[in-house]
């Protein structure tokens, strides 16, 4: 089995986020982000969806996951690495209107009972953000990380090759001039061929809400 893209799904997932960040009447700073990565985690039927959340940062990356776990008829999870944090988050997205799945504790701790993760998004902000892509346990049939604010850690030295395990096989990998950058990568299936094959790419065009632009990059 593998992860396969639906357009169609991806496309609901993306309008559907697009209104439910509008109607909180406020600008979010990671809204286009947002919009994005809902349309991808929806459009590749993800099942088990989870992120990280550091304290004080804003919440519309989370209520765009949300969308996109409904559509998948999938879970939305989200990780932080205290109650502090835990009651500041469930508090926001209370107030969007959105129902939230905290799990409280540090990279090890808070991926221990989370198996089959097939779309993983870490804000690069969380100071142990490549901890927890390491002990991420992923779905066998594939799964799609993505690293939130990736301009911030250029000059880290974040390679996926470092952080994820040997018997992780990154398919294919690129950063995406969305947000404060985004740097994504494609885990192929058990028994997949690591390769980038042009066949199997596809077009994901994104819409800049405040400049209205537009930026298509390959899937």
């Amino acid at each position: 089995m593998k992860l396969v893209w639906s357009p169609e799904t991806a496309t609901k997932a993306y309008l559907e986020t697009v209104k439910s960040i509008a109607l909180q009447c406020r600008i979010f700073n990671d809204s286009g982000v947002a919009e994005f990565l809902s349309a991808m985690a929806a459009g590749w039927n993800t099942k088990l969806i989870v992120e990280s959340w550091s304290y004080g940062g804003p919440v519309a990356t989370s209520i765009g996951l949300a969308v996109a776990a409904r559509h998948t008829s999938g879970r939305h999870v989200c990780i932080v690495q205290d109650e502090r944090s835990k009651s500041s988050y469930v508090e926001a997205m209370a107030v969007a209107g959105v129902p939230s799945t905290v799990i409280v504790g540090d990279a090890e701790e808070a991926m221990e009972g989370l198996s089959g993760i097939d779309f993983l998004v870490v804000d690069s902000k969380r100071k142990d953000f490549a901890r927890v892509f390491r002990y991420a346990k992923l779905s066998h049939k594939g799964a799609i990380l993505a690293c939130k604010n990736a301009c911030r850690r250029a000059i880290s030295g974040f390679r996926w090759n470092r952080v994820l395990g040997k018997e992780t096989r990154v398919v294919r990998s690129v950063v995406l001039p969305v947000g404060q950058g985004l740097d994504i990568a494609h885990i192929g299936a058990d028994g997949g061929v690591v390769g980038y094959k042009n066949s199997s790419s596809r077009w994901i065009k994104h819409i800049d809400q405040r400049s209205g632009e537009e930026h298509f990059f390959r899937g």
